[in-house]
């Protein structure tokens, strides 16, 4: 068991109504952190009342982008009870994510227990409302104050929690997104496969000018030619073209999302025909133009499924099968949170309870 010391807020904050909870907006009452140096490793575990982290303008992390996060979901059931989605797979990506930028990992058991000690502490901030749940934030990041170029030797690891409704204000509602060919994310041989702070960055300009033309998000394709399909915003990406669901094969140049390993595993579980392949435009375009295109949807911790109703190009836009929710997103999307919220059974042990 990692020991803990536990300071409570003196100052509790008032819950907000569940209809106002949007994404990322609240913050509970606590948080976990704990410190890194060379010589103590990983240590001084502690849950504070949240608050500013206290780093001096020098710190790595401001000049240098050393910092990784991933997030995952706690759901309260009907039955009350609290359960954690993939919390492990997600301590062991965040892990994966921290070596990619030369940070020493915390070892995945940690952030584990961290993750459900600090739940624990803060249960009354879980919603119960349809939809809702309680987003966790784990980050690390450099925090020795230098200037050169060299791996911090000084770290945080904190962990923050926000009661969260619907990612897109919508629900589950299809989304327009522009197939953005100008703009890269990520290359080969980058940070595309980490979590890393400095991949969102990158694509936040592209997101805007989507945005300013009536787009939800932006679709990337590769960087080298502009021209497969890689990822939809901050998600991975699904689509059916007859009766063969695709989705581009991991190569390092966007993250192996959790939800879209547990799509993965459902849809071959169902008997799906399911390819990790490349898929180009081109393909993409002339399944449209022979009504072969049925389905488009992106998959992720924050919106789980995300149909796409249409794809948006500087010549005009594809409109996605009749523009409404897809049969299998509908399936799926159902599916995932019906585990989730334990409506649904567990058969590949992805929750963990929390108590």
């Amino acid at each position: 068991m990692l020991p803990i010391e536990v300071q409570r807020s003196a100052t509790p904050k008032t819950r907000p109504a569940p209809e106002g909870l949007g994404f990322g907006k609240y913050f509970t009452d606590h948080m976990f952190r704990m410190d890194y140096s060379p010589e103590r490793g990983w240590h001084q575990a502690r849950i504070l009342p949240h608050g500013p982290l206290g780093l001096d303008p020098g710190a790595a992390v401001f000049h240098y982008a050393q910092a990784v996060f991933d997030g995952s979901k706690v759901f309260r059931g009907k039955d009350g009870q609290l359960r954690a989605f993939r919390v492990l797979d997600h301590s062991k990506r965040l892990a994966a994510s921290a070596e990619r930028l030369a940070m020493p990992p915390v070892p995945p058991e940690v952030a584990r227990e961290a993750i459900e000690a600090l739940v624990k502490v803060d249960a009354d901030w879980v919603p119960s409302a349809p939809g809702t749940s309680l987003y966790v934030r784990p980050v690390v990041m450099a925090s020795e104050a230098f200037l050169g170029v060299r791996p911090a030797d000084k770290y945080i690891f904190f962990i923050i929690l926000s009661p969260v409704g619907s990612y897109f204000s919508g629900g589950a509602e299809p989304v327009r997104i522009w197939v953005e060919q100008q703009h890269t994310r990520a290359a080969p041989g980058g940070l595309g496969g980490a979590k890393a702070a400095a991949n969102y960055a990158a694509g936040l300009q592209a997101s805007v000018e989507a945005k300013k033309r009536g787009y939800a998000q932006v679709l990337w394709l590769d960087a080298l030619e502009h021209r497969y399909i890689e990822e939809v915003g901050t998600m991975n990406l699904f689509v059916r073209i007859g009766d063969e669901l695709i989705t581009p094969p991991l190569d390092g140049t966007f993250l192996p999302g959790i939800t879209r390993e547990s799509v993965l595993t459902l849809l071959r579980d169902w008997g799906t025909k399911v390819s990790e392949r490349k898929l180009s435009i081109d393909e993409l375009r002339e399944a449209h133009k022979k009504g072969e295109l049925r389905e488009v949807f992106g998959t992720g911790t924050a919106a789980v499924i995300s149909p796409v109703g249409a794809l948006g190009f500087q010549e005009g836009q594809l409109v996605i099968g009749d523009g409404k929710v897809g049969e299998l997103s509908k399936r799926l999307y159902d599916t995932v949170t019906g585990i989730q919220y334990g409506t649904q059974p567990d058969r590949h042990g992805w929750m963990t309870l929390i108590k």
